[in-house]
């Protein structure tokens, strides 16, 4: 039963993603979305610690005090910050990289669907804001990504998706 409540879930969180890149005018990073999530790296994981309200890559972390599975998605999938790191040729130590814009507003539209799959009748703009404070001061982010997003987070809380999505297709011609 769990496979396929999984299952479920991520396809779910998918057709959400998709539906949130159309809006914001990046259909075709909305179509590719979390592919990886079929894997069987990252499936069977994900069906092993399917729990419904957050994250199983959580159940398989806390479980072996990491994630395989999460990383293996988020070196694949360039609409995560964690992505965006990289040895600093000055100090040698891992350091944020800037993300492109159009992988900000693919996690933007992820946030998004995220927040109200596992909230479901719970969600309200806020959520996806709350949610990104909740981890900011543990984050290894780049500043202009970590601003960015939170600027288009802020403008959901506060103005809405249409607003929002709307605000974001203007602004990709710019990048």
């Amino acid at each position: 039963m769990q496979i396929v409540k999984h299952f479920e879930t991520i396809t779910k969180h998918r057709h959400e993603v998709i539906k949130n890149c159309f809006k914001a005018g990046i259909p075709i990073q909305g179509l590719l979305h979390d592919l990886s999530k079929y894997s069987p790296s990252e499936f069977i994981v994900g069906a092993i610690y399917y729990q419904g309200d957050r994250s199983p890559n959580e159940g398989e972390r806390e479980a072996y005090g990491y994630s395989k599975a999460w990383m293996h998605h988020k070196g694949r999938n360039k609409h995560h910050f964690e992505y965006w790191t990289d040895y600093d040729p000055k100090t040698r130590r891992m350091s944020a990289v800037k993300m492109p814009y159009r992988y900000i507003v693919e996690m933007f539209c992820d946030r998004v669907a995220a927040s109200k799959v596992y909230l479901q009748d719970a969600y309200t703009d806020d959520a996806p804001l709350a949610y990104f404070e909740r981890g900011k001061k543990n984050r290894l982010i780049h500043p202009e990504t970590s601003a960015t997003i939170e600027k288009l987070l802020k403008m959901l809380s506060v103005k809405g998706e249409e607003y929002t999505f709307k605000y974001i297709r203007r602004s990709l011609k710019r990048f």
